[in-house]
């Protein structure tokens, strides 16, 4: 890692309200993988998040406008998380969004097999769409118009916003993984 993990004592008065957001989504909504170290100092995307917390806080803010009230399906979402990582090769990201579709239900296989890189054969036809979807635009191509529209119909407008810019966001996590050389913790469980 190309920075330290800050223990929440160390923390600054702009790294404290960062922090506490980040451990308040941990403790509510993203559960199942390491996310701090015994001293309580964050890891993963969250260490660069709080050495620089006014683009930590952005980043925070974003994450929360597309996760609030979501209309995309738990498993769905997590697929298109996992194609975007394995894509970039983010080691933390695959590692603790694994856990995350593992506990939302998505099958072991579904996530070995995502996470290799390849597509596996026996996806549900609405978890097919957003697996060709999140690969098609993380190599840079356009969705067809057959494609978008296949997509509105089964997600909606606003679903398939919600996704775009859910790849979108995960991208940009996946690259802070890969600058900052944010690896798995020691000790971490993986599926």
């Amino acid at each position: 890692m190309r920075f330290s993990p800050i223990s929440p004592s160390r923390l600054s008065e702009i790294q404290q309200p960062v922090a506490q957001k980040i451990q308040y989504s941990l403790d509510n909504f993203l559960k199942g993988f390491i996310a701090s170290r015994e001293d309580g100092a964050l890891l993963g995307p969250f260490t660069p998040m709080i050495h620089f917390p006014e683009y930590g806080a952005a980043m925070l803010a974003f994450n929360d406008a597309i996760s609030k009230d979501s209309s995309l399906p738990p498993i769905v979402r997590e697929i298109a998380i996992l194609v975007t990582g394995a894509h970039f090769r983010a080691r933390y990201e695959i590692y603790a969004h694994s856990l995350v579709a593992a506990g939302k239900g998505l099958a072991a296989s579904k996530i070995s097999t995502i996470c290799s890189g390849e597509r596996p054969v026996d996806l549900e036809t609405d978890e097919a769409l957003v697996y060709d979807i999140t690969a098609l635009l993380i190599s840079g191509g356009q969705l067809s118009d057959f494609t978008y529209h296949l997509a509105l119909e089964t997600f909606g407008e606003r679903g398939v916003a919600e996704l775009t810019y859910l790849i979108g966001n995960y991208c940009r996590v996946s690259i802070l993984l890969n600058t900052y050389d944010i690896a798995v913790p020691e000790h971490a469980i993986t599926i």
